[in-house]
Parts: structure tokens; C-alpha cells; sequence
């Protein structure tokens, strides 16, 4: 399994994300480096990081030492809610960090409405787009409401919003929002965390398919039109999750899934989310 297998969506930029990437969420930065490096050798080619991670650097090291030429790579970081104010300086900041000379995909990591800063970063990170610092700008965890005052405000159109999305936690009404809006939807928590695998209609899929859970659920995050970033530290759920790309689910297939919905939210709320948080 190459990167090659993955299929790509094209934002409302023309920008092309390859639709399955590698995310570092909880991934300590002392072990981040070694953990991208051998997401890069599996073949991935879409790294999803953020400054609220504090792993930035592992990743810049990791795509340092792969010898990957920088244009087969898709790199996301995001904006940490308490840099709102100073979003320009927060992003150069990544951008040392990572040691690139620009990112692929540059988002608020969540709208934090109590402190009502996201309009004046969203200024900010058009500048940046415009500077050509960064391929294409986006959002994370924004609600419709968000979504709303942003776009009425905005003069470049955000390309994605990162939400969490899962099998039991699907989000319908904010993912028809986001796509009303010309924005991409991407899956965070793709499997929620690992609790959405054990649930009897996925272990049934899997088997039939002779697939594990985790290609079940990715294939149905695929098939359902998400960007999806699985993490896994471990080279070979690396690889399995990155094999979710070959594996063709039924129409009823689908539909068994999209009924385990359950409302059943894995993260912060982002109505209420602060920048302590993140």
C-alpha cells in the first residue's frame, strides 16, 4: 500500500488533501519525529499536527530526515486558542517550528466564542493566505452558528472545518452546514478513539469484508466524503488504517453504520471550549 492508493478531494480553492492522512494528537513530542517518520514510510502523505500539540518540531524533523520532496506533502497545523489575538506571530511561530516555508493547511483550532477573537484571526490568516505563507485556510470544531458570522465576515471562504465526527458522534447537522458553506469536512477522532470499534454492526462488517474494525469505519469515512486523520503509533495500525482506502462498502453497509449514531461526543464542547483547554 502506497500513498498513491489514496484518493484526494479538491477544497473550494482547487487545493488538493489527500483524503486520508496521519494524525499527532497525544503524540509526545519526544516521540513524534519517529511516529511521523514511519507514517511517511507506510505512505502517508497528509500530516495533521497542531501548536497546542506541542509536537510541531518532531514533524519538522520527520519531514526533514524522509527526503520526500516537500510538493508530495500535505502539512496542517492550526492556530492555539489563546494566540487568537496574535495570530501572525502564532503562525510564524509554527512555521519555525515545522521548518517549512509554508504549510499546506492552516486552521483556527476552535472559535472559543467567549472571547470573541476568531473574526480578527480569520483576519490575520487571510493576510497569511494572501502572503502565500499558507496553501489554504480553514477552521476547526465550528458550530453552525460560527460558521455563520465567519463566512458573512470573511473574504476568502474557509476551505475546511475539522470536527470531531464517528460513528456514534456524526455530526449530520453541523457536517450540512459545512458543506452549504463550500467547506470540506474533516474527521477528527475518525474512530472515536477506539470506542466506536467493538460496537457489533463493525466487528460484523469487518468480518464479511475479511477487514479490521478501524478499515471498516475509515472506509465508511471515505465513502461518506470526509477528510479523515487516524493516528496510531504503531507501524502496522498505520499501515492497516492507510489499506481502509481498498476496502468497498455495500450500500446497506453504510447504512448500518450511519444508524449507530448516539450522539455521543468524545471531546470539548465547543460552545463552551476555552483556551485553557487547548
Amino acid at each position: 500500500m502506497t500513498h498513491q492508493n489514496v484518493p484526494g478531494l479538491t477544497l473550494n480553492n482547487g487545493v488538493r488533501i489527500p483524503q486520508l492522512g496521519y494524525g499527532v494528537f497525544q503524540i509526545p513530542g519526544e516521540k513524534t519525529q519517529e511516529a511521523v517518520e514511519a507514517a511517511l514510510e507506510a505512505g502517508y502523505r497528509h500530516i495533521d499536527t497542531a501548536a497546542a500539540y506541542r509536537n510541531e518540531a518532531g514533524v519538522g524533523s520527520a519531514i526533514a530526515a524522509s527526503g520526500i520532496p516537500r510538493e508530495d506533502l500535505f502539512i496542517t497545523t492550526k492556530l492555539r486558542n489563546g494566540d487568537q489575538a496574535r495570530a501572525r506571530d502564532a503562525f510564524e511561530e509554527s512555521r519555525d517550528a515545522l521548518g517549512l516555508e509554508r504549510v499546506d493547511l492552516y486552521l483556527i483550532h476552535w472559535p472559543v466564542p467567549s472571547q470573541g477573537l476568531f473574526l480578527q484571526a480569520w483576519n490575520d490568516l487571510e493576510q497569511i493566505y494572501s502572503d502565500g505563507l499558507a496553501r489554504a485556510i480553514g477552521v476547526s470544531n465550528f458550530l453552525p452558528d460560527h460558521l455563520q458570522e465567519l463566512t458573512r465576515a470573511a473574504d476568502v471562504a474557509p476551505a475546511v472545518n475539522q470536527i470531531e465526527l464517528h460513528p456514534t458522534f456524526q455530526q449530520r447537522a453541523l457536517a450540512d452546514a459545512t458543506r452549504r458553506h463550500g467547506m470540506a469536512v474533516e474527521a477528527y477522532s475518525p474512530l472515536g478513539q477506539g470506542e466506536d470499534l467493538s460496537n457489533n454492526a463493525v466487528v460484523e462488517i469487518s468480518l464479511r469484508h475479511q477487514a479490521t474494525p478501524a478499515q471498516v469505519v475509515l472506509a465508511w469515512q471515505l465513502a461518506s466524503g470526509n477528510i479523515v486523520i487516524p493516528k496510531s503509533a504503531t507501524p502496522q495500525r498505520m499501515r492497516e488504517n492507510l489499506a481502509s482506502v481498498s476496502v468497498e462498502l455495500t450500500a446497506r453497509d453504510m447504512e448500518q453504520i450511519n444508524e449507530l449514531d448516539a450522539g455521543r461526543r468524545i471531546g470539548a464542547d465547543p460552545a463552551t471550549a476555552s483556551f485553557s483547554q487547548y
